[in-house]
């Protein structure tokens, strides 16, 4: 099997893997990915199969294979992004933040906005109250329809008041 065929079919193998991943099929997605990696490792396979862990609770596997993700392209921001938000719910926030701070100056991420917001909730959990309002102001300007961001907006707001 050439290079392009090795490719194609790895692109497949995580189409695949996406779709059983969001039908909650975790162990088929997780061996599609895998699948996936053999033929032709990319980032977008690596973040995607450490997402999958993270729905089973494996974060040490999640924010393994993000560290696997960002050496295949370290400018792909999603896996920054990820390992920030993977730390936050461990409680490990202020090693969250330079992960989100590199998700923000990343050259290939189109919802930037999430890193953001996930630089919100940081700075809200630590009591840094206005870092935070002006951290999901920026996630609003970028996704001005990104519900989630009004509504914590919202209640910071209230609670400054």
């Amino acid at each position: 099997m050439d290079a392009d065929e090795r490719f194609r079919k790895a692109v497949a193998f995580l189409e695949d893997a996406y779709r059983k991943q969001m039908a909650g099929e975790l162990e088929q997605a997780i061996h599609l990915y895998q699948e996936s990696i053999l033929l032709h490792a990319t980032a977008q396979a690596h973040t995607f199969l450490g997402w999958t862990y993270s729905f089973q609770g494996r974060y040490d596997d999640a924010i393994a294979e993000c560290r696997k993700a960002i050496e295949v392209d370290p400018d792909f921001g999603n896996p920054y992004n990820d390992i920030g938000s993977y730390l936050i719910t461990l409680g490990e926030l202020d090693e969250a933040i330079p992960w989100l701070e590199k998700a923000l100056d990343a050259p290939n991420y189109e919802p930037r906005h999430y890193p953001h917001c996930n630089l919100g909730r940081v700075y809200w959990a630590k009591g840094m109250l206005q870092k935070a309002v002006a951290e999901f102001e920026q996630a609003l300007a970028i996704e001005p329809s990104y519900g989630w961001a009004r509504k914590a907006l919202d209640a910071l707001r209230l609670q400054l008041n």
